[in-house]
């Protein structure tokens, strides 16, 4: 009887075996078809994907892939960028000098006129009439002169003979000069009646181009009107006024010595399309304290009116241009708190960090002062995870892709020189 009792002790325990064996089995398949499918290529890189092959062959061998570029050397050319306005050399508003009836108008709006011009006649009648009047007086005291003359003339002969008092001649002396006194005042009467006669034609002051009529024909006008005829203004040769930072002052300063024309190039507002070419003319005496900033003036001939008066522009100025200077492209440019860095490819495939000194910028090009030699290769793309002395994969030199065949023999060839080596 107590035999029979431990059968089902027995037989429980066996089917607790079996269920953890179970389990277990469970197991190990899954981990056996994980660890074959992750071993198997996938259909794609089974079939030569270049992609899949070199992003895998670059995570075994642990490089960076990077982008390179060849440091040349070349003139470089060094501008000087500001904003700038235009600004015509001459403007003037053609207001009249006298009042009357504007009576003809003989231009068009935004046209070229020439200084001297004929633009505008206001009725010139009653300034004629003022000329006749002043012209008969003066033609009455002259000959009131002329006569008192004769007089003078007469007198003094009988002065010679004793047979006239001496006082009675000098009164006729002083009567001569007193009409020779209104003769004067006669002419200038009319030389300003011609003058207001003149004033009644309205001409061009200054050679320019016209803008919109502000008066129209039939209107009285008068001379203490604040509103003009019309406004020309010279637009060949025209001048841009246009700022500089205070830093640029001492090499401004430096090539003006040199007496040699400084080009200048009005850019739009864009800065993208070039509108004129022309010179430095001058600049100011003294730098605006609240902007640091100073004032410069270019002059442009014009010829094609592709300026404007009070236009904005953009201005670039020619400094100067070093000769055969060494060059990177500023992708290339790095910066940390000891100052500006480059990455040098070498021939074994690895960075080196190369402190440099930098010049002047223009575009995407930088100038590097010192540490630099041609035809070595600084990174461009790629900083992620370099550092001196990481490895490379090399992907692009000079913005042409590189075969990883290529990066394959170098590779070889740099661990076969190794090997001679040791």
């Amino acid at each position: 009887m107590s035999h029979n009792k431990q059968l089902p002790i027995v037989f429980i325990k066996t089917r607790s075996v079996t269920f953890w064996i179970s389990i277990l089995s469970v197991i190990l398949i899954v981990a056996a078809g994980s660890y074959y499918f992750s071993q198997t290529p996938p259909e794609n890189e089974s079939k030569g994907e270049v992609k899949g092959d070199k992003r895998k062959s670059r995570n075994e061998k642990g490089s960076t892939p990077v982008s390179v570029e060849t440091v040349t050397a070349s003139d470089f050319p060094v501008y000087l960028n500001g904003l700038g306005t235009v600004t015509a050399l001459r403007t003037v508003t053609v207001k009249p000098r006298v009042d009357g009836e504007l009576i003809k108008v003989n231009f068009t709006e935004g046209q070229v006129v020439k200084q001297g011009e004929l633009l505008a006649e206001i009725d010139p009648r009653t300034f004629d009439i003022q000329l006749q009047q002043v012209e008969g007086q003066l033609l009455r005291d002259e000959a009131l002169l002329k006569n008192a003359q004769l007089d003078q003339q007469r007198y003094q002969k009988l002065l010679e003979q004793d047979s006239i008092a001496a006082q009675q001649t000098m009164t006729q002396a002083a009567l001569v000069k007193q009409y020779e006194g209104v003769v004067v005042m006669d002419k200038a009467q009319v030389n300003n009646a011609k003058l207001q006669v003149s004033y009644a034609h309205l001409t061009a002051p200054i050679s320019g181009k016209v803008g919109l009529r502000l008066i129209d024909q039939g209107n009285i006008v008068h001379a203490s009107d604040s509103n003009g005829l019309v406004v020309i203004t010279q637009l060949q040769p025209i001048t841009v006024i246009f700022t500089l930072a205070e830093d640029k002052v001492q090499s401004i300063i430096k090539r003006l010595h040199s007496n040699q024309a400084i080009t200048i190039t009005a850019l739009d507002r864009a800065g993208k399309n070039a509108l004129a070419e022309g010179k430095l003319l001058a600049i100011d005496n003294q730098i605006d304290s609240s902007t640091g900033t100073l004032k410069l003036k270019a002059q442009f001939d014009n010829t094609d009116n592709s300026l404007f008066a009070n236009q904005f522009v953009n201005i670039r100025m020619h400094l100067e241009t070093l000769n055969n200077a060494i060059q990177i492209p500023s992708s290339a440019l790095q910066q940390d708190n000891q100052g500006a860095f480059v990455y040098i490819a070498k021939a074994d495939n690895t960075v080196e960090v190369r402190r440099i000194k930098t010049g002047p910028t223009e575009a995407d090009k930088i100038v590097v002062e010192s540490n630099l030699n041609t035809n070595e290769k600084v990174v461009t793309e790629g900083f992620d995870r370099l550092q001196a002395g990481s490895r490379i994969d090399i992907t692009e030199i000079d913005n042409q892709p590189v075969a990883a065949s290529v990066n394959t023999e170098a590779n070889k060839d740099a661990k076969a020189s190794k090997r001679k080596t040791h």
